[in-house]
């Protein structure tokens, strides 16, 4: 049976509610012109989805604390004297009256307990922006999930790190509410590998115990096959096969490219390199702090399209001379680029991997689609005026280059540095991810003593590691730089 305060707050909910659908059952006001109406009408629809979606957050942050507030209330109604069994029974039966009351199974309701008290006990600035609508249940979710098995410290860092604008090193780019929770993911799960207090070498070698085919049976003849694989070799294989399908799309071509990737795996998994499936090497790019491909840090590398790797397996790459992987090497003090290692000049490739060091994938907000299959596009056409600089240029995927040049939506503001963000046909604004370089583990001065102190071992030599000076060119000057 609802309070009459519960019910007093149903009340005021339900009249915002209905206060926001009357601003769009409105009659135009005397003398105004359908388009005026139609535009004013349109953006009061996207101000509503704004709020509404303001309201989601904080009706989800008052679920968290309504089930935080009822375990605890029933909790302390226990006998101080129960059992063991009696404590788990009383578990079991609040699992099942939050179950009843949300009309979810028990298996959600528990886990949505374990959420509300993560959220409650160790997460207070996701609960806070949760509740003030700057992120969505879905990003605190996975603030919850990233945060799993971390110290308390770390929880702190990472959370501080997206949601505190004046954290020691806040995330830089768009604010954790305004990227779509693929991404925030993506990113969340990139800050927990750098910064976990287990090396990434060891979870990666218990991890790689695991790898394993699965095969799962679907309807309609078909069935799912998933291979879960060292990071480096399930990038190959995906990239390898993207690249072979894209080299089979043409006029006379019927099949899309999912298919054509599907296709060409298929056909390589069942007859090795089969007849008439291209099998080219895609090129990816894999940014290693220097300092961890020579072994002296633990610092992750960073595979494009993928994220944090361990950094032996970078250094297995690199050591191995794998024709179908770019290594880049960052500044120490930003974490920034530093240069690319090539064998020959030749100013497209050039820019366009740098494009792919700035953007790390299709520049549109909450595009997924990574940096290999996007195209190199001007933001101010070359018949235009425009420059083939940097600042004028980004790699947006197929459908997001379809979208610049058949609608209103345009692309803006991109820099040496930053991805462009993009103007909706409404005027809106819109930002970009931005890459969150990080400055690389500094060692200590006496890491490595001077060669005449008895039995010093000797430093490494970075120079194995870089190519030929006479073969690689510093990077010009990107801003002033014109494309022959």
């Amino acid at each position: 049976m609802e309070s009459t305060a519960v019910t007093d707050a149903l009340d005021a909910v339900a009249a915002s509610v209905a206060a926001l659908s009357g601003l769009i059952k409105g009659a135009p006001p005397s003398g105004t012109a359908p388009s005026d109406h139609l535009r004013q009408l349109a953006d009061d629809c996207l101000d509503g989805l704004t709020v509404a979606s303001r309201l989601e957050a904080g009706t989800a942050a008052l679920k968290v604390q309504l089930a935080a507030t009822f375990v605890e209330a029933t909790k302390a109604m226990e006998s101080p004297s129960a059992s063991p069994q009696e404590r788990c029974a009383t578990d079991m039966a609040l699992v099942a009256e939050v179950a009843c009351v949300l009309t979810v199974s028990e298996r959600t309701a528990g886990a949505f307990l374990q959420e509300a008290r993560q959220l409650t006990t160790a997460l207070p600035l996701t609960l806070a922006s949760l509740q003030a609508g700057t992120i969505s249940w879905q990003h605190a979710r996975i603030l919850v999930d990233e945060t799993s098995g971390l110290d308390r410290a770390s929880t702190a860092g990472l959370e501080a790190h997206f949601l505190d604008p004046d954290a020691e090193n806040p995330a830089r780019g768009c604010p954790a509410g305004e990227l779509v929770p693929s991404r925030f993911r993506a990113k969340a799960r990139t800050w927990r590998e750098r910064h976990h207090s287990a090396s990434i070498e060891s979870r990666h070698r218990a991890s790689a115990r695991d790898r394993r085919l699965e095969f799962t049976p679907d309807r309609d003849g078909m069935a799912w096959l998933a291979a879960y694989l060292p990071a480096d070799t399930a990038a190959s294989i995906w990239n390898r096969a993207t690249a072979a399908a894209r080299d089979l799309q043409g006029p006379d071509e019927s099949r899309n490219l999912s298919q054509l990737r599907a296709d060409t795996a298929a056909s390589w998994l069942i007859a090795g390199v089969a007849e008439g499936v291209p099998s080219p090497k895609a090129q990816v790019l894999v940014t290693v702090p220097a300092l961890s491909l020579l072994g002296a840090a633990e610092e992750p590398a960073m595979l494009d399209g993928y994220g944090p790797i361990p950094p032996s397996m970078a250094r297995q790459l690199v050591a191995d001379g794998a024709s179908s992987f770019h290594r880049v090497l960052t500044d120490p003090a930003t974490g920034a680029p530093l240069e690319i290692g090539r064998s020959s000049y030749r100013v497209p490739n050039a820019l366009r991997h740098w494009l792919r060091l700035r953007d790390g994938k299709c520049p549109f907000p909450g595009c997924n689609n990574q940096s290999l299959d996007n195209e190199a596009d001007h933001a101010l056409a070359w018949h235009e005026g425009g420059t083939t600089g940097v600042s004028n240029l980004s790699q947006p995927c197929r459908k997001h280059h379809r979208l610049k040049h058949t609608t209103g939506w345009q692309p803006m503001d991109a820099t040496r540095d930053a991805p462009p963000g993009w103007m909706a046909p409404s005027g809106r604004r819109y930002t970009s991810e931005e890459q969150d370089w990080e400055p690389a583990w500094q060692p200590d001065a006496n890491l490595w003593p001077p060669a005449d102190t008895p039995d010093a071992p000797d430093a490494p030599d970075i120079g194995a590691y870089l190519p030929d000076p006479a073969l690689v060119d510093p990077l010009p000057d990107w801003e002033m730089w014109l494309a022959a």
